[in-house]
């Protein structure tokens, strides 16, 4: 199965809402219809940004990458809904290499 990422920007919580729901919900989202691999916290250049990796079940290339897309997009979508957020990026793991879509 592909491996694909995605990333997204946390430029601050909404009210009411722990830190822990951004990713709980990140998680939530993305394995409601895929297998998530791992999840990650990182800070760059003094942003929160969090790293989803997941597998999309393989078929043929362009919709592999369409599933991750939409992944991406119903990942953001359910955080928005705990965070304020910045930047969406989706990748698709390829020969070693991490390829933007």
């Amino acid at each position: 199965m592909p491996s694909f990422r995605a990333t997204l920007q946390i430029t601050g919580l909404r009210p009411g809402h722990a830190p822990e729901e951004v990713m709980d919900m990140a998680v939530s989202a993305v394995g409601a219809a895929h297998v998530v691999e791992a999840n990650q916290l990182d800070i760059v250049a003094g942003t929160p940004r969090i790293t989803v990796r997941f597998m999309v079940e393989a078929s043929e290339y362009d919709a592999e990458n369409q599933q991750a897309r939409n992944a991406a997009v119903s990942m953001a979508h359910g955080v928005n809904t705990v965070a304020n957020t910045g930047a969406l990026g989706t990748f698709r793991r390829s020969a070693g290499k991490w390829l933007v879509l």
